[in-house]
Parts: C-alpha cells; structure tokens; sequence
C-alpha cells in the first residue's frame, strides 16, 4: 500500500490570514503616525515576518521530501540492455509493426540457454519465432499471422514432460501448440487436429490449474468481448483442447495472464480497463475491476499483461499502457494495489520502447545480464528499422522503481 504523504496544508490558509489581518493593522497604524513610522514598521515588522513566512514553507518542504519514500522517488527509467534481431520475412502489416507478443523460458539446469518465443502477427508472412537471450535469432516458422504467445512448463505429453508452447492462429481461427527442445531451443508442431475458436480470434495465454494441475488456454475475441476457455490434452502424443467455458466481457479484449498459484484470470479490455476473474473453468463470469481507462494510471490501449511471482503469493501485476508508451505495476496480492508507472528508456544504439503490446517477465534467472530476472517488452516503432520489435530489460532496474522485492521461478517457466 503507498504510504499516504503527511497533509499540512490545512495549517497554512489560517496562518496566513492572521499574517495579513497583523500587516493591514500595520499599515493602518502607519497612516496615522506618518510616513517615517510606516518605513519604521515595514523595516522592523513586515520583512521579518514575511522571512519567517519564507523559512516555513522551506521548513515543510525539508519534512515533505523526507516523508516521500525512497522506493516511489524513481529516478532514471530503466533502460534496455538487448533487442531482437529481425524477423527474416519481415512483414508490412500496420507500417510493418509485426511483433507483438512473447513468452519467456527459462532453461532451469542451464539459465544462460533460456530463449524467448515471439509471434509475428503479418498477414503473408507471419509465424512464430524462438530467440536466444541476446537477441538472436534461433528458428523462424512461416506459419500465418500469430495473435500472442504463451507456454507451460512440465506438461504431459506422450509419456514425458516437456515445454509446451500455444498461440491462437488469425488466419483460419484455430489455437496452435509446439514442444520446445530444451536442448535445441526449437519448436516442433504437436497439433491433434485444427482447434476452432471463436471468430475472429485475437488474443490468447495459457493457466495451470493449482487445483486440478489441468493446463487451460483462453482466447479472446477481435472487434467483441467474447472469451473462451479450453481444457489442453494428451491425445496420443498430440494435443487435442475442448471447449470448458464461455463469456463475455464487453468489448475488445486482446492480452490476459492467469496466476498459476492463485488461480485469477486477467483480462485487458482495451478501452476500459483490467479486469480480475476466476481462472477455473467452473468460475462462470463473476469479476473486479483492477484499474480504469482514464484514472490516472492507463492511457488506452490496454495491452500486454504479465505476472512477477514473489514468494508467498507477493509479487506484481505489470500492465502496457500503450497510448502513453508506459508499463503500470499493480500489487500481485490483495486487491492489486497501484504501485508506480515507468517507462523504458533508449541506451545507446537502443531505442527507447513504445506504444507496447505484448509484455512478458520472469522473476528467474535467466543468464547472463538477466541474473535477477527481465522484461522483454515489444516496440512497435524501433527507430532505424523497418518492423518493430522486441527489447530486453533487466528487472532490477525495474525493481529499483518499486521496493525490495524477493523473486522465485514463475510456475508457468
């Protein structure tokens, strides 16, 4: 919870109006006994008053910014370390902003082989992508316009565990899903079949249910406010998803991230604000508004949504404020207090991020430069280049806009 800040104006309008009922009897004073008392007064009376007057207000000033915490006093944004190399087909969908979403994972033997899956939403050349840590490029599929990106860690498939990657498919409304080679960092297709969703779709993430261990995917709908919630399976070594739940929240709605441990659902509608649901199928359309559009925090569109897991259900809630360019931290327990707002800075050769859709993190060490933990957030201008991309900042400059904060491994990674 912030700390609300001492309040001593209301001591200031009474002291001043005695200081001004004291100076006008002054000056009455001094047009009765002349001219040289009235100097007399205003040399000996008003200036040292108004001196107090001035020494006062610097006096609660002093107490003012020793009251402000240290944590909400941000100082230099955070800037990004690395940037993504780009796609190798490119795109020309919206002025060539084809990047959008991205998933982190977080190799758990090996940290510094941890990769990062980003889409490319084009409308010909559009796929998914796996990038290394730095920014390189490691496998490129030409598979159709992507929406967003998500994976699970430890899913079962085919007798073994492994990384399980999913996306929602624009082009003929279908939800995808590939394994991830932990040792090749590269995605094979495991579809049982095409999976329809709703029409059109356009945002997707992925849930495990604490509960249950059953791994969900939702999709969300373009130009509407229709969801949809799928249950994922094993259906000999492929993955076959039914249709678990259904409902509406008002109007378009493209990014969501769901809390693996304690089993919320958040949505970003984009025009509104976030909202906050059960993530079990069984959680039917009940919900709280975390923040609005237009209170101060988020500029619409509402975008790119991501979990920070802490120990002990702690942690933050980081949300893209796209029409400002801006990344809002919520509290990750409770009713997800505001925390602050930053934005990511350019460094050097590095542009500096902006209109942002899709935003992941990770609490974990993720290699070299990434020790505590990063954000990879998507650019859509990228100064310099011809598509947009994705830029990697180390969390603990974000951390450092917050408070002290004790990470763990995201369940999802």
């Amino acid at each position: 919870m912030i700390p609300r800040l001492p309040d001593t104006s209301g001591d200031r309008p009474e002291s001043s109006a005695r200081e001004r009922s004291r100076v006008a009897q002054l000056k009455a004073e001094s047009t009765v006994v002349g001219k040289h008392r009235r100097q007399r007064w205003s040399r000996w009376k008003v200036w040292p008053l108004l001196a107090l007057a001035i020494v006062a207000s610097l006096t609660g000033l002093a107490w003012t910014l020793l009251a402000v915490p240290r944590w909400l006093d941000p100082g230099p944004s955070p800037y990004a370390t690395v940037e993504t190399e780009a796609f190798p087909s490119g795109g020309t969908f919206d002025n060539g902003d084809v990047a959008d979403d991205s998933a982190i994972w977080v190799n758990p033997s090996n940290p510094a082989l941890s990769a990062v899956i980003a889409d490319n939403k084009d409308l010909v050349s559009g796929g998914i992508a796996v990038y290394d840590m730095r920014g390189k490029l490691l496998q490129f599929r030409q598979e159709g316009p992507i929406g967003n990106v998500d994976l699970r860690q430890g899913f079962p498939l085919g007798g073994h565990r492994v990384v399980l990657v999913g996306a929602n498919k624009r082009s003929n409304n279908t939800i995808a899903f590939w394994v991830l080679n932990p040792a090749t960092r590269q995605l094979t297709p495991v579809d049982a079949r095409d999976v329809l969703t709703l029409s059109p779709n356009y945002g997707f993430c992925m849930y495990k249910s604490p509960r249950s261990s059953k791994v969900y995917a939702f999709v969300s709908q373009a130009g509407g406010g229709h969801f949809e919630q799928y249950e994922l399976v094993d259906a000999g070594g492929r993955v076959d998803a039914r249709k678990v739940r259904s409902f509406n929240i008002g109007s378009q709605t493209e990014a969501c991230v769901a809390d693996d441990e304690l089993g919320h659902l958040y949505v970003g509608e984009e025009d509104v604000g976030i909202w906050k649901y059960g993530a079990e199928p069984t959680a039917g359309a009940a919900r709280t508004q975390v923040d609005r559009v237009g209170g101060g925090h988020l500029v619409a569109d509402v975008e790119g949504l991501t979990l920070a897991y802490g120990a002990n259900g702690t942690g933050y809630l980081l949300v893209s404020s796209q029409g400002d360019s801006a990344i809002a931290v919520y509290e990750r327990a409770g009713d997800n207090a505001f925390v602050t707002r930053f934005s990511i800075a350019g460094n050097g050769s590095i542009d500096a991020v902006s209109s942002t859709d899709g935003i992941d993190v990770t609490s974990a060490n993720a290699g070299p430069r990434f020790e505590h933990g990063v954000l990879v957030a998507h650019d859509a201008t990228n100064s310099g280049a011809s598509n947009s991309n994705l830029k990697y900042t180390p969390l603990e400059q974000i951390w450092d806009l917050t408070r002290p904060f004790t990470s763990t491994s995201a369940p999802r990674r």
